[in-house]
């Protein structure tokens, strides 16, 4: 899942950006109002974890111009002012909730995994596609009841397909998915990690769930 935070405090956002990446999450930051707007206008995120003390730019502006665009992200607002006032204008904004600084790093990971299942559809931790279970909370995947090891990158690719579920996904789009926007990447890097995901997800069984839509990208659906 990736995530974008926008955090002022470079050593608050460097603790988070760490935290967050260790529980498998892709993350990106920047420290002012201005830029972290453009940014989750036209980068695809899961979620954005969004500080309301900004330079440039509020965090309260910055909320109020992407929902006024209709950028449905769902925004877990982070900010040391706990105040009612503060709380209820940011959900009035269109926060999707809200935790006051300092915070445990266990609350921020369960509040952003619900905000994201929340928006995604997902009230259950678990996604579902014929024989394929993703439990998102544990991180494992199975397929006819036998588990699936997965690498970092491999899983992340998996989960983005299956919660735009039969939806056709470019290359492009899953490579903004699961790396930074200046990442240089080869050609051909994403179907080398289908080629890997089709060999652990489909290869001998029968129905497969990973396709190709040529000249387009990939999918993942059932074929009934």
């Amino acid at each position: 899942m990736k995530v974008l935070v926008i955090e002022d405090e470079q050593d608050l956002a460097d603790i988070i950006k760490q935290g967050l990446e260790e529980n498998s999450f892709t993350v990106e930051v920047c420290n002012d109002g201005e830029e972290g707007l453009f940014m989750a206008e036209n980068y695809p995120y899961d979620a954005i974890l969004l500080d309301i003390m900004l330079p440039t730019m509020d965090g309260f502006t910055v909320l109020h111009r992407l929902r006024a665009k209709k950028v449905k992200v769902p925004v877990l607002v982070l900010t040391a002012r706990g105040g009612m006032g503060d709380k209820v204008r940011g959900l009035d904004t269109g926060a999707d909730d809200y935790l006051v600084k300092p915070f445990e790093f266990p609350e921020l990971i369960a509040r952003l995994k619900s905000i994201i299942r929340r928006n995604k559809g997902e009230a259950s931790p678990l996604i579902a596609i014929d024989t394929l279970t993703i439990d998102i909370n544990s991180r494992t995947v199975t397929r006819d009841d036998k588990e699936i090891p997965l690498s970092a990158r491999e899983y992340r690719i998996l989960v983005y397909l299956a919660l735009n579920k039969g939806r056709v996904l470019s290359r492009d789009q899953i490579a903004e998915y699961i790396y930074d926007p200046d990442h240089d990447l080869d050609s051909n890097v994403i179907d080398v990690y289908i080629s890997y995901l089709r060999n652990k997800i489909d290869k001998g069984r029968k129905n497969k769930l990973i396709h190709t839509i040529r000249g387009e990208g990939y999918t993942l659906k059932e074929i009934t």
